[in-house]
């Protein structure tokens, strides 16, 4: 515990240069004995640490004392603190630690570069802590049970060996090994509600997902649309498509040419678009977007 706590002191020194016998005793939860102690060990070192008197003093380094750092270059130094960093805006186990001493070693000030949310706008702390509940399982190797519901309006009570959490087109997925149906299944996390975790556990089970997109290929057939959209509509286009899959003709307007899963949630989406966008192909699904427009038009006349 003590070479843990002497390897913190010269890191929160390096990091923060001068702090008080009080504000390290408070910071490594231990007496000020203890740390004055520990200043005189480091010392004993060859540690150049040295100790100022009155208004403004405290416990510091010598300017000039930083670890060696020269095997790594100032570019691969940056690369592996972003990292780090994006790990720990993920919530990856002592990330943070990892980084602060990092920086330390590598004489690096902090660059808030990057943060990570996972909730919905004004859903932050539902979905955060759907999220937590995720990950600890995934760690723990450990059951969850939940109720779902389908994007065709299925509800249904399940428990999954949850595998890997994957973000996908804007929305967060669960992979995991569903005990309802003996295979592996993707869940769409924002569907799963009442989740829970479960004593079970899958340790040494060998589970192992398969990749995302082969998956979800697999458990539908694909139909093939041509949409038109409007020139105001451009911005609602980068949002879902990958450019490879975009013209932009000459008076603006954009066609898009896609494969996406036959299901209720394509329908879905082409009557979000209003009249910024058309279908001119499959036919079929002109005439079935034009099914659920006067089934909706016949909805709100009777109310």
């Amino acid at each position: 515990m003590q070479i843990n706590r002497l390897f913190g002191l010269v890191n929160f020194l390096l990091v923060n240069g001068t702090a008080t016998a009080g504000e390290l005793a408070k910071r490594f939860e231990v007496s000020e004995r203890t740390i004055l102690r520990d200043i005189d060990t480091l010392s004993a070192a060859k540690i150049p640490v040295y100790t100022m008197q009155g208004k403004g003093g405290g416990i510091a380094l010598l300017d000039s004392y930083v670890l060696n750092k020269t095997a790594i270059s100032d570019e691969e130094q940056n690369q592996i603190l972003f990292a780090l960093q994006s790990l720990s805006e993920a919530g990856q186990a002592d990330a943070e630690q990892i980084l602060v001493k990092l920086r330390a070693l590598f004489d690096k000030a902090a660059t808030d570069w990057i943060q990570m949310d996972f909730s919905r706008w004004g859903n932050s702390q539902t979905d955060n802590q759907r999220f937590e509940t995720l990950k600890r399982a995934i760690i723990r190797k450990q059951a969850v049970r939940f109720t779902y519901v389908s994007s065709g309006g299925q509800t249904t009570e399940r428990s999954a060996c949850p595998l890997r959490l994957v973000f996908k087109s804007r929305a967060w997925y669960l992979q995991g090994f569903c005990l309802l149906k003996k295979d592996y299944r993707t869940f769409r996390i924002s569907r799963m509600l009442g989740l829970e975790p479960l004593t079970e556990s899958f340790e040494g089970q060998g589970l192992n997902p398969p990749p995302i997109e082969a998956g979800e290929t697999a458990s539908g057939a694909l139909i093939k649309l041509k949409i038109a959209f409007a020139p105001c509509s451009a911005y609602r286009i980068y949002d879902d498509f990958d450019e490879r899959h975009i013209e932009i003709l000459e008076d603006g307007s954009r066609l898009v040419e896609v494969e996406l899963p036959d299901d209720e949630w394509i329908y879905g989406f082409l009557l979000s678009l209003g009249t910024s966008a058309r279908v001119l192909e499959p036919r079929s699904v002109r005439a079935r977007l034009l099914e659920k427009i006067e089934a909706l038009k016949n909805f709100y006349s009777k109310t």
